[in-house]
């Protein structure tokens, strides 16, 4: 019965150790937007290099679950790739970087400018041959992120179509890059640091996208990365070193390098 007694007592002692750590200001859990997963990573990198004490985990579960999250406080930071709705209340939101959506088609697409208007036509199905845009005669392949994603929501805010037209639903902005590399007459979208040689990046309005016009907001196509934490609540003192870290100097790099701007 001792023996019992005394494994019950080692036992209770060590739930008890790790619920106190769990708990502790030196753990941050993030969530929230897949499309901030490579910056944040980034930055959680380097911010563990000087705070190896402080556990940080992201949990990517979208923008929407991301919301939530910081308003009911299940974690100690949301993170959202989309502007807050009207009804979202309830967190204190930051925006820390601006993430442009670049506009691809193939690399033989005549095409190399679009107005947001034609992107509504596009995607509304109103315009479906691209020789209505000054294109070859061909129909148009419409191919976007899936429904409940940071990007799809932000570009159909963006573009003011409320139900888009997509041949494909793709889920990540490198599976968009692939289908519209292998695919002449398809159109896509993608963060900027999604992109490489194999498409052809178009002009919005006749603006391309760049760090420039991203940080000026001349380029329309664009979306804000936040960061969110329960209105009222205080932070830990783990959660306020990141945060910190994140507007700080030695981010801006780290944050460039993942293919967005830092905003301040």
């Amino acid at each position: 019965m001792k023996k019992k007694r005394t494994v019950l007592i080692s036992l209770l002692t060590a739930a008890l150790f790790l619920l106190t750590a769990c708990n502790s200001g030196n753990n941050v859990l993030l969530s929230g937007s897949t499309s901030v997963e490579r910056v944040i990573s980034s930055l959680i990198e380097a911010f563990n290099e000087d705070h190896p004490d402080i556990i940080l985990t992201f949990n990517p579960t979208g923008s929407g679950a991301g919301i939530t999250s910081a308003q009911e406080g299940t974690a100690d930071i949301g993170l959202s790739s989309r502007p807050l709705r009207e009804s979202e209340t309830g967190v204190d939101a930051t925006i820390f970087a601006i993430d442009g959506l670049a506009l691809v088609v193939h690399p033989d697409n005549p095409v190399t400018n679009l107005t947001i208007e034609q992107l509504y036509g596009i995607y509304s199905g109103e315009i479906t041959n691209w020789s209505d845009v000054g294109g070859k005669d061909a129909p148009i392949t419409t191919i976007g992120r899936e429904a409940g994603s940071g990007s799809r929501g932000a570009f159909d805010d963006i573009i003011g179509v409320e139900s888009p037209r997509h041949d494909q639903e793709l889920t990540s902005g490198g599976a968009i890059i692939t289908a519209v590399a292998t695919n002449p007459y398809a159109i896509g979208y993608a963060s900027l640091s999604a992109v490489g040689n194999s498409v052809k990046i178009l002009t919005v309005d006749g603006v391309p996208i760049t760090e420039e016009t991203l940080r000026d907001g001349t380029y329309p196509v664009a979306r804000p990365f936040i960061f969110m934490t329960q209105s009222g609540t205080e932070l830990s003192e783990g959660a306020q070193a990141f945060l910190a870290f994140i507007q700080s100097d030695e981010a801006t790099a780290i944050i460039a390098n993942a293919g967005v701007v830092q905003m301040r």
